[in-house]
């Protein structure tokens, strides 16, 4: 579990975050979502206690992460992958992680195994590795000790399609498990592929947040014709509000029945009719993030 009350952080006169609250809840992956600069990294070091809130506060497991003991056994952090030592190899830095974590060195090679690491890349200095690589490691790392808590900022920047889809069949089982999973990324195909809840951040401020489903069942509907203007008086005679899209087709705020119904009344010819789901996802957070701030570094 962790909880954010009224978050806060400040820069001289600059507020990076503004008030944030939410929850992830044990058994749920909850996509941290926002612009470059909207203060969700920051947000993400406050609760980790690298980064003092200015007022509020936060918990994980039911208490401040500073007051866990032996916090890692706990929690699985990866914030920065290209934070580790560049003259360690892979295995080394497993092996400071379990001897400081007070975990059995069997540990190393099952985290090894399981982010793909072979013994060779494992021998290699963390210098040479490739960013997909580093990204590996710190999940490896972040799962040492079977933690119960998980919070990923981009985790999966670098990772080639095959590495992102082993991520994210990880992370949905360490949920269901009853894990709690807090992931930050700008991959939202990804994001809505594996979380249940949405927080979206602009500015500082949280301006979405809720259940997937609920945040996307009004999404819309996706509408495409070979003769746009039919379609487009089809829809504006049964009073459906749309807009166009930058690939052609249409984003309707209504149901497919009700558009399908409405292009079979005007004779108009569809060759999509989809619920907008992704396409969904992507026009929220750009209307709800537009004009968001770029945040002062820490």
């Amino acid at each position: 579990m962790i909880r954010a009350e009224q978050l806060t952080k400040r820069y001289g006169k600059h507020t990076a975050v503004d008030s944030v609250s939410f929850a992830v809840r044990p058994g749920t992956v909850t996509g941290f979502l926002g612009p470059n600069g909207a203060g969700k990294s920051t947000t993400m070091r406050m609760l980790v206690g690298l980064t003092p809130p200015t007022s509020g506060s936060s918990t994980v497991l039911g208490v401040p992460y500073a007051q866990l003991r032996n916090p890692g056994r706990h929690v699985g952090v990866l914030l920065d992958a290209s934070a580790q030592h560049p003259g360690r190899t892979g295995r080394e830095v497993l092996s400071l992680g379990a001897a400081l974590m007070g975990l059995p060195r069997s540990r190393i090679e099952e985290m090894l195994h399981l982010v793909g690491l072979t013994a060779d890349e494992a021998r290699r200095r963390v210098g040479d590795y490739s960013l997909g690589m580093r990204q590996r490691l710190g999940i490896g790392h972040a799962l040492l000790a079977d933690p119960e808590v998980l919070i990923l900022d981009e985790p999966a920047n670098g990772l080639d399609p095959a590495g992102i889809h082993w991520m994210r069949g990880l992370l949905r089982r360490f949920a269901d498990r009853g894990g709690s999973v807090l992931l930050s990324s700008h991959l939202l195909h990804e994001v809505e592929a594996v979380a249940d809840e949405l927080v979206i951040i602009g500015g500082g401020r949280i301006v979405a947040a809720g259940t997937k489903s609920d945040m996307l069942a009004g999404a819309g509907t996706i509408a495409r014709s070979p003769d746009v203007g039919a379609l487009t008086g089809a829809l504006t005679t049964a009073g459906l509000p749309h807009g166009a899209r930058p690939d052609g087709s249409l984003l309707v705020d209504a149901s497919i029945e009700d558009v399908g119904r409405a292009a079979a009344a005007a004779g108009a010819v569809l060759t999509e009719l989809r619920p907008a789901s992704g396409a969904g996802l992507e026009e929220m957070f750009l209307q709800l993030t537009a004009g968001a701030r770029d945040e002062v570094p820490a």
